[in-house]
């Protein structure tokens, strides 16, 4: 994922009310969300390049999401893992906690990366450019390509669209996935400096990315109520006509 808003533990009906995009090379081989055949049943979409993916849910009712952090191109590091393989390694029934303690010491082995676990009581943000495990208080987050809530514009943006939702007695998906669809360009004295020319730092600015071979290739948006029951709900834009799916756990 590229940009992940989420609204924790604020709602009156759910504890997490979650909108994300993913942003990548409209090349990269992806199979859309489905429900993988594995002890945890995990429903998540594929990357089929490596095998792993960038947001999940298990039948366990645990959760993890995964974006990467945007710096100047590092020397490339040979059998680099996955940053794909964080997600579902969160999902394969450990404690959140107990997860990203079990991979912190190595962490640097991976490229940059933020990476979103939680379950039914709680929440947390680790950045291996940060090296902290932080517990996510109730409120409305942003997360992109740089550490959770971050004030840039998308993210500031898709904050305050995401909280004034919230603020409404009901919450709709396709509000969510529309606040999603936003592709204005950030003003540029309010682009941050993130190692990428000007002309890519205006292009990936916004909510949503068209930027050539590059760009959101599906947003997910999730609704997990105060009973436990899950709805995920994602749409796929790299396609003739964009196509939504749902899953729910009960």
């Amino acid at each position: 994922m590229c940009l992940i808003l989420f609204a924790w533990q604020t709602h009156h009906k759910y504890k997490l009310i979650l909108g994300a995009n993913r942003d990548e090379f409209l090349a990269r081989s992806t199979q859309r969300m489905h429900i993988w055949e594995s002890p945890t049943q995990i429903v998540a979409g594929k990357d089929l390049e490596r095998g792993g993916t960038w947001l999940g849910i298990n039948h366990q009712k645990q959760f993890s999401a995964l974006t990467n952090f945007r710096e100047p191109l590092p020397m490339p590091i040979p059998n680099q893992p996955s940053r794909g393989d964080l997600v579902t390694g969160c999902l394969s029934g450990s404690h959140p906690r107990g997860y990203l303690e079990a991979i912190s010491p190595k962490a640097s082995e991976y490229g940059g990366f933020n990476l979103l676990a939680g379950d039914a009581q709680s929440l947390y943000h680790f950045s291996n450019r940060e090296g902290e495990i932080n517990e996510v208080p109730p409120g409305i987050h942003g997360l992109s390509n740089a550490l959770l809530n971050t004030n840039w514009p998308k993210v500031e943006a898709g904050k305050l669209a995401l909280g004034q939702l919230v603020a409404q007695s009901g919450v709709e998906p396709e509000k969510i996935f529309e606040l999603l669809k936003n592709d204005a360009q950030a003003p540029e004295a309010d682009l941050p400096q993130t190692g990428v020319s000007l002309e890519w730092e205006k292009r990936l600015s916004p909510l949503f990315i068209q930027a050539g071979n590059y760009g959101t290739r599906c947003s997910t948006v999730i609704l997990w109520n105060y009973n436990d029951q899950i709805s995920i709900m994602e749409r796929t834009y790299d396609l003739v006509q964009p196509k939504t799916e749902a899953f729910h756990i009960a």
